[in-house]
Formats: C-alpha cells, structure tokens, sequence
C-alpha cells in the first residue's frame, strides 16, 4: 500500500505490516516512516512462479510498479521506455540488477518507493515479528545535514546499557565512516549474530566520543507499556505505544482490559515517538476505542478505496487523552486522526509529522523486495495531512532538552517530570468538572499552551 513522501528525515522503519497473498503476491501493507530502524521481518517466502534471474527481477519490479505505484505519472517519465532501457541491458549479476532497481526507483522521486535486498527485505519482516538481533536503538538522517542520529533507544538494550543517548550522532560503525550510506546499509552493518560485537563512534553535544564496544543481543521489542498512575482524586490508565507491530493491537486490548479491571476513571494513550506499523493494526486499536463512525480512507490511483468503520467492538467510553509529537508518523496519525475526528479524544502536544501514503511491500522469488506506494490515505472528516500532521486539540511544544530527558529516562514518561502528560492531566480533570456541571468541554480551535 502507501507511504508518505515529505521532506524529512529518513526513519528506519518500525512498520506496520499484513501478510496476506493477493494475486499471488507475498506482500506487506504497511504505514510507517519507512526505511529500517531495529530491523524488520515478514514470513520469507517466494510468490512468484516467474524466474528468479536478475533481468526476471528488474521486470518483475518494473511491473508491479506498473501497476500499484500511486503516482499515474511515474513522475513525468515515460515508463514504457524505462521498461525497454532496462530489459536491454545484460546483467551479470544480482548486485548489478539490485543497483539498476535502486536508480530506476529513484527517478520516481519517492524516498518510500525502495527495494530491498534479500537481506534488507528479511529484517524489514523480522521487524514487526517483536524481536530482533542487535543493539537496540532506531535512527534516522537528518535531510538538511545528512547526519545519522539516534532518535530511540529500547530500555535494557545492549545500547542502553553502553549509555547510549538519544540524539547522539553515529559516525563510524567498525571503522566504517557512514556518512553517505542509506539507513538500511547503516543496519546491515549494525545487525548480526548474537554474542558478535560491534564499535561505534558517537559524537555527542558536538564532541567526538571514541569507540564504543556494543555486544548484539536477542532484543524483544515491546510496543506497548501501560500502568495505573494515581493523581490525585484521578485514576488514570496510562497506555504507550511505539509501534504498531503485528501484536501491538492484542497488546492494546490487553492493556484497556487490565486498567479497566483496575477501575481506573480515564485514559492516557501516549504517541509520541512513534513513527508508525502494521495499518490493519492502527485500525484494530481505534475499534477498541469507538463504536461508530470512520476510521480511515485510502485511495489508490484507480480510485479504489478502503473505508475503515468501527464496529461496535468499543472496550471502554472513559475519557481519552491523545499525546503526539513531531516523530507521531502514518499509523500513528491515523489512529490519532480516526479519535480526533470523531470526538472521542483530546489531542496534545506537537503539530505530527504528516504522513499521509501507504505503502505495499511485495516479495520476490530470490528474497528480495520492494516497497511500492500504493495510496493516499485522509482523515475521517477526509483531511490530507500529508506535509501538515495531525493539529492537536492543545498544542504544548517542549524544547529539545526536555524531549532529550523524557526520551533517554523511561521513568519520566507519564511522571511529574513530563510536563505533557501533566497537561493531559489537567485537561481529564477539566473535563470531568465541566461534565460534572453539564457544561460541554471546549473543543474548538487549537490552543496554544506555554511550559514555565
């Protein structure tokens, strides 16, 4: 399906994925930032009957771009005599196949349309199985510098514990300079074997840290956290999500029953930092939260659509508080847009990253594959919030010390020390009052609010 274009920096990606044969194609649907973070996989298996040879390849993806990619125009070109370029040429090996793949993809100006090797395409499933083999952390470019920094690392991961920060800058992986190199060349050097070891060279607040030794572990991926916080008179369920893996939505329903069963009084779900996942998971979580109304609109280049409804499968009606940031990306936005839209949540926070495309990922007989973008998605109310994100109810921007904080110190997030969560706080509060003395809750334009 799709993946958003905007000018920013690339994600590695923690996906959301399907697996699902259609036509037979393996493919992968998928709403996310794109690019690799921890590594990512679905089942390996080959779909296609047609021969694995490096010119079957080349065509092979030369069709199916054909016949998904969003964009009717292929970016101004002629694709007919791309096709003809292509399979003129003789290939002498995969690799020499793989790098046509990669320049031919680029000439349609989709960061997000990408194909991946045999090896990228493996980690890109494993990914959303919730465990990989690495270091723990995600990264991303930094479009204006092409720097490579750290925007994530997993508690109790071999990084963690080697004192790695968010917002640190790798500058060599065993020697090797990466500037220049994708995210998924980045990872492959990154990932390996469990109990290999890998030196990493960091600069830190503009100062150069010599080499870090980091041993690879087994690293299980949680993508939900949740927990009763007591403030006050208040009871609050307090749920996060980082991903939207193939099991964050059982995770979710497991997390709403247990703080239901707990009596808490309403509902905190953190986004932030989340750059997306799993489609059908983010659609699956908003059911969890409504009863009725849209969910979410795709639209492919036939016009084709999918509408997403809820249907009457709600887990709870307390109130819901909504946290998104800048990093809040896809499927985040889409479960974000789905609650917004219906009334059902308060948004705040940042303006989200605004992400709009989803993207298939579609796997080839010799392990390979490629991630095509497919459609657009909107709102409920049929809003495009590509290149603009989600506007929350109440904006409350922090500054990067904070972020740096909040990110590098589990235990601040949902605390006294994270002045978001303390704002969502205050407006649950609010609203109950307001609800009390039966005076509707303002929900109108956003409000800008400031952090002494």
């Amino acid at each position: 399906m799709k993946l958003s274009t905007k000018r920013h920096p690339s994600i590695a990606p923690m996906s959301i994925f399907k697996n699902a044969i259609l036509q037979n194609k393996q493919l992968a649907i998928i709403a996310t930032l794109g690019t690799l973070s921890f590594g990512a996989g679905l089942s390996s298996r080959s779909v296609f009957a047609a021969q694995d040879s490096p010119r079957a390849i080349v065509d092979k993806v030369w069709q199916l771009v054909n016949q998904e990619y969003v964009g009717g125009s292929f970016n101004q070109q002629d694709w007919f005599a791309t096709r003809r370029k292509l399979l003129s040429q003789n290939y002498t090996s995969r690799e020499q196949a793989y790098s046509t793949i990669r320049k031919t993809l680029k000439s349609l100006g989709d960061e997000y349309t990408r194909f991946l090797d045999p090896k990228q395409s493996e980690s890109l499933f494993n990914q959303t199985s919730g465990e990989i083999s690495g270091i723990g952390i995600r990264m991303r470019i930094d479009p204006k510098t092409n720097k490579l920094n750290i925007i994530n690392v997993l508690s109790n991961s071999p990084a963690m514990k080697r004192d790695l920060y968010t917002g640190d800058e790798i500058l060599e992986i065993d020697g090797k300079l990466i500037r220049g190199l994708t995210i998924e060349e980045v990872s492959q050097l990154i990932r390996g074997r469990v109990g290999t070891s890998l030196n990493l060279r960091i600069a830190r607040n503009r100062q150069i840290i010599n080499k870090f030794k980091i041993v690879r572990a087994k690293i299980e991926i949680p993508s939900v956290t949740y927990k009763v916080k007591q403030e006050k008179d208040k009871r609050i369920g307090f749920i996060r999500l980082d991903m939207f893996s193939a099991k964050t939505a059982g995770q979710t329903r497991k997390a709403i029953q247990y703080l239901s069963d707990r009596q808490v009084d309403s509902f905190v779900l953190d986004l932030r930092g989340n750059p997306g996942g799993y489609l059908y998971s983010s659609i699956e979580i908003a059911k969890m939260w409504l009863n009725e109304g849209a969910i979410v609109k795709t639209l492919d280049r036939r016009g084709l659509n999918i509408n997403a409804k809820a249907n009457n499968q709600a887990l709870t009606d307390l109130p819901l508080v909504v946290l998104i940031d800048n990093q809040s990306a896809s499927a985040s936005e889409i479960l974000a847009g789905a609650l917004q839209d219906n009334k059902r949540a308060t948004i705040v926070g940042s303006q989200s990253f605004g992400k709009a495309l989803v993207q298939t990922v579609y796997k080839l007989a010799d392990g390979s594959s490629v991630a095509i973008t497919t459609s657009h998605y909107y709102t409920p109310k049929g809003t495009d919030i590509n290149h603009k994100g989600i506007t929350p109810n109440f904006r409350f921007d922090i500054n990067e010390a904070q972020m740096r904080q909040i990110a590098t110190k589990p235990n601040w997030r949902g605390s006294k020390y994270d002045p978001i969560y303390i704002q969502a706080v205050s407006i649950l509060k609010k609203q109950n009052l307001a609800q009390s003395q039966f005076i509707k809750p303002q929900a109108a334009n956003p409000t800008k609010l400031k952090y002494q």
